[in-house]
C-alpha cells in the first residue's frame, strides 16, 4: 500500500526532472548573453554600445561595458542615460541578471506603456524619468517589489491613478512622479517618510482631494500644480468641492473668488513663473544639507560635532555664519555627480548657497588644503563661481559657494523641454562661450603654476546666473583630488594626450573648451564623457569632423538654436575655432590666447562685408588631422 501511495509522487518528480532538462539551457545563459539579448530590444544607440559584444571582454571585466555597473564580478546595475535610446526595455531578459539592483534609463526617448518592471523583484532603484512613456500604470504595477527604495518616473506622460501598489512598498522612501498627468486622489501611503532624504514629489499633475496623513510633513512645493488641500497646503473645506464652488458663485456671485481664480491662472501662465520649474533643474527635497542617504555615516559625525564644527571663510567680503546654521537650513538636492552631492541651502538671512560634499579629496593634508582653498577664495572674476567657505574633515570636505539661479548649461542643452519651450538661442550661446573663454583665461593667468588651471571644464560645470552669464565651477581642484579618482572622472583625462600618452599639458583645458564649443553648437552630448577612465575614440569632435568632410549639412547645428538669421557666418567661425581647440595633434592645437582673441571677435550677425575666412588658417597649417577648407563649409540652418 505504501508503495502505491508513493507512485504519484514519483511521477511528479520524473515530470519535473524532464522539464528541468529542457529549461536548463536558459539557466546557464551568461550575463554577457543576457545583456546582448537585452541590447537587441534597444534602438538608436549608434556607436555608444559598441563595447557590448560577445567577442571582447565580459560586461564586468576591466573596463566595464558602457553603462554596466558591477559588484564582485556580477552585474549590479545598468545606467544608460542621455543616449537618445528608443525601442522597448526587455524586462524578461533582465530577469536573468540575478544581482541586478538598479536600472536607469533617464533622459532617453522610450515611449509606449509602462514596462512590466514588477518581474524584477529584487530591484532597489528604478529611474525612467525624462522619457515619453504614456498611459495608465496598473494598480499592481509594483506588486512584489519589496526591496524597491527609489522610483523616478517624472517628466513622462503617464495618466490615470497613481498605482496603489506604490503606496504599499515597504522599502520605498524616494518617489518622483512630477510633471505627468496622474489624476484622482493620492493613495494612502503606508510608508514612514521620516528618514533623511525621503520625499514624494507629485507636483504638476491633475491630482485632487486631501493629502494623506503620511505625506503631510513633506514640503509644499512637492504638491503644487494640483488641486490638493490639507497640510502642508491650506486646509480642506467644502468650498474646495466643485459643486459647492458653483453654488457659491451662482448664489452669492462671488467676484472675489473669480478674481482669485483669474489671478492664479495668470500666475501659472506667466513665462517668468514657468521658467522657475525647468525640468532638468527639478530639485528633490533633502531634509537638510548634510544628512544625505540613509546609510550615510557622516551625518552622525556632524551631529556629534555640535558647536565645535567650524566653517573656514575664504572671502572677507561675505557675511559669516556658523556651520550649525547651514545644517539647520532648508535644503534641496541639486544633483549627485562623480565628485559628490550638491545641495541648495537658504540660510536665515535669505541668502541662497550651494554646498557640495567631496569624499575624494585626500591628496594633501589639512594645512595644504586650507592654503589651496584660501588661494581659490582670492580669485574674483565675473565668470567664476565664487568659493565662499569650506569645512575640512579627513574623510570628507564641504565646499560652500554662491547659488546660480538658472542652473547649468548642460540642463539647457540636453534636458527634455516642455512643448513650445524654446532652447538657448544663438546670441545667448555666443554670450555664454565668450564668458567661458574669459573665465578660463583668468584662471590661466592667476594659476599659472598649474598645468590644468581648470581640469574639469564641461557643460554641467558651467552655471548660469539670472542674466545667463556663465559661471565656471569645480575649477582648480586637481591639486587636492585623489589622483586615481581624478583620472577616472575628470574631463581633462578624457583628452587625446592622456588617452594616448598618459599626460596632460597646458593645452589640455583648451581641448575641453573646444569640445564645449562643439557641444553648444551641435546640441549633442560628448559621448566620451560617459566613459570612466580614458576617453573613447568616438568623441564629438570626430563626429563633427566626419560630417564636415563627408556631407556638410545643417544637421551639424542644433535645430533648437533659434536666432540664427544672418548669423551663419559667425556660427561657422565658432565651429572652426572649436575644431582648432580640440585638434588631436597638440602641436597644432591652438593656444588659449589665440582662441580667446578669435572668440572675442565674433558677433551675433554676419558683417555686411564678405570676410576672408583664410585668416583662420589654411588646411595645411591649422587643421591637420581635422583639416577642412573653406569651400567645404556650406550649410543652411533652420531659423
Amino acid at each position: 500500500m505504501v508503495h502505491n501511495k508513493l507512485k504519484p509522487c514519483y511521477y511528479w518528480f520524473l515530470l519535473l526532472f524532464i522539464l528541468a532538462c529542457f529549461v536548463a539551457p536558459s539557466w546557464s545563459e551568461t550575463e554577457a548573453e543576457i545583456l546582448l539579448r537585452f541590447k537587441d530590444s534597444l534602438a538608436n544607440y549608434g556607436s555608444q554600445l559598441d563595447d557590448w559584444n560577445g567577442s571582447g571582454p565580459g560586461p564586468c571585466d576591466n573596463p566595464n561595458w558602457t553603462g554596466v555597473r558591477c559588484f564582485k564580478g556580477s552585474v549590479f546595475g545598468l545606467k544608460l542615460e542621455n543616449m537618445g535610446l528608443t525601442g522597448a526595455i526587455d524586462v524578461d531578459a533582465l530577469t536573468g541578471l540575478q544581482l541586478l539592483r538598479t536600472v536607469s534609463f533617464m533622459n532617453n526617448s522610450f515611449g509606449g506603456p509602462f514596462p512590466d518592471v514588477k518581474k524584477l523583484t529584487s530591484l532597489r532603484a528604478l529611474y525612467l524619468a525624462y522619457n515619453h512613456y504614456s498611459g495608465e500604470i496598473r494598480d499592481d504595477g509594483f506588486t512584489g517589489m519589496l526591496a524597491l527604495q527609489r522610483v523616478f518616473l517624472a517628466w513622462n506622460n503617464f495618466s490615470g491613478s497613481i498605482p496603489k501598489s506604490l503606496a504599499t512598498l515597504p522599502s520605498l522612501f524616494q518617489l518622483s512622479l512630477e510633471q505627468n498627468h496622474f489624476e484622482g486622489r493620492i493613495p494612502d501611503f503606508q510608508q514612514d517618510f521620516k528618514q533623511d532624504g525621503s520625499f514624494v514629489n507629485l507636483a504638476y499633475n491633475k491630482l485632487e482631494g486631501p493629502i494623506p496623513y503620511s505625506l503631510r510633513k513633506m514640503n509644499a512645493s512637492l504638491f503644487e500644480g494640483n488641486n490638493l488641500c490639507g497640510e502642508p497646503l491650506p486646509k480642506c473645506s467644502s468650498s474646495r468641492k466643485k459643486r459647492t464652488i458653483i453654488i457659491i458663485i451662482v448664489v452669492a456671485g462671488s467676484l472675489v473668488v473669480l478674481a482669485l481664480i483669474a489671478a492664479v491662472s495668470y500666475i501659472l501662465k506667466d513665462p517668468a513663473m514657468a521658467s522657475r520649474f525647468k525640468k532638468a533643474e527639478k530639485k528633490k527635497p533633502a531634509g537638510n544639507v548634510i544628512m544625505g542617504k540613509k546609510e550615510d555615516q557622516s551625518s552622525q559625525h556632524y551631529r556629534k560635532l555640535g558647536e565645535k564644527a567650524k566653517l573656514y571663510f575664504v572671502r572677507n567680503d561675505r557675511e559669516k555664519f556658523q556651520l550649525q546654521e547651514l545644517l539647520r537650513a532648508s535644503a534641496e538636492v541639486l544633483g549627485s555627480g562623480s565628485f559628490g552631492s550638491s545641495y541648495k541651502a537658504v540660510i536665515s538671512s535669505g541668502e541662497a548657497l550651494v554646498v557640495k560634499r567631496f569624499k575624494q579629496m585626500n591628496n594633501v593634508g589639512k594645512e595644504e588644503f586650507r592654503e589651496h582653498m584660501v588661494r581659490l577664495g582670492r580669485l574674483s572674476h565675473p565668470n567664476l563661481l565664487s568659493l565662499v567657505a569650506f569645512y575640512y574633515r579627513k574623510e570628507e570636505k564641504l565646499l560652500v559657494s554662491d547659488f546660480a539661479p538658472n542652473g547649468s548649461l548642460a540642463s539647457h542643452l540636453h534636458a527634455r523641454r516642455a512643448p513650445g519651450e524654446p532652447g538657448l538661442d544663438w546670441p545667448t550661446r555666443l554670450k555664454i562661450i565668450k564668458g567661458v573663454a574669459k573665465g578660463l583665461a583668468y584662471l590661466y593667468n592667476e594659476l599659472s603654476n598649474l598645468t590644468l588651471p581648470h581640469g574639469h571644464l564641461k557643460s554641467s560645470n558651467v552655471l548660469l546666473n539670472h542674466t545667463f552669464d556663465p559661471l565656471l565651477s569645480d575649477y582648480a581642484l586637481l591639486p587636492v583630488m585623489n589622483k586615481e579618482h581624478a583620472q577616472q572622472f575628470m574631463v581633462a583625462y578624457k583628452s587625446p594626450e592622456f588617452s594616448q600618452y598618459d599626460r596632460t599639458t597646458r593645452k589640455t583645458d583648451v581641448w575641453s573648451l573646444g569640445i564645449l564649443i562643439l557641444e553648444m553648437l551641435t546640441g549633442k552630448f560628448p559621448a566620451n564623457y560617459l566613459r570612466q577612465g580614458k576617453g573613447g575614440n568616438a568623441d564629438l569632435a570626430t563626429w563633427v569632423n566626419s560630417v564636415v568632410r563627408e556631407e556638410w549639412t545643417g544637421e551639424v547645428f542644433d535645430k533648437d538654436m533659434k536666432g540664427t538669421k544672418n548669423g551663419e557666418g559667425e556660427m561657422l567661425k565658432l565651429l572652426k575655432i572649436g575644431m582648432c581647440c580640440c585638434e588631436w595633434d597638440i602641436e597644432k592645437r591652438w593656444e588659449l590666447r589665440e582662441a580667446l582673441e578669435r572668440i572675442e571677435e565674433l558677433k551675433e550677425r554676419d558683417s555686411d562685408n564678405v570676410e576672408d575666412y583664410s585668416s583662420y588658417g589654411s588646411e595645411g597649417d591649422v587643421y591637420s588631422s581635422r583639416a577642412v577648407t573653406d569651400d567645404e563649409f556650406s550649410f543652411s540652418v533652420q531659423a
